[in-house]
């Protein structure tokens, strides 16, 4: 009787093994394709920084704001 029970333990921790993976492996797929704002990132807060320069800071800053338009569009 205790193997059985064993047994159908065993098979409900592998059910959940499983359920489990598959969830790691969406959130890493979704993680994977919602990244690109963290790569964009420096681009953004350079391209913020260079903007705070008067008279020159937009026209400086728009190099960096393409390349945040290259990689988070």
């Amino acid at each position: 009787m205790e193997s059985i029970l064993c047994l159908a333990a065993s098979r409900e921790m592998v059910l959940t093994y499983k359920s489990l993976m598959a969830m790691a492996a969406l959130v890493a797929v979704a993680m994977g394709l919602g990244g690109c704002g963290v790569m964009a990132a420096p681009c953004r807060v350079t391209s913020a920084a260079l903007k705070m320069v008067p008279v020159v800071g937009h026209v400086a800053a728009v190099p960096t704001d393409a390349c945040a338009a290259v990689i988070d569009p």
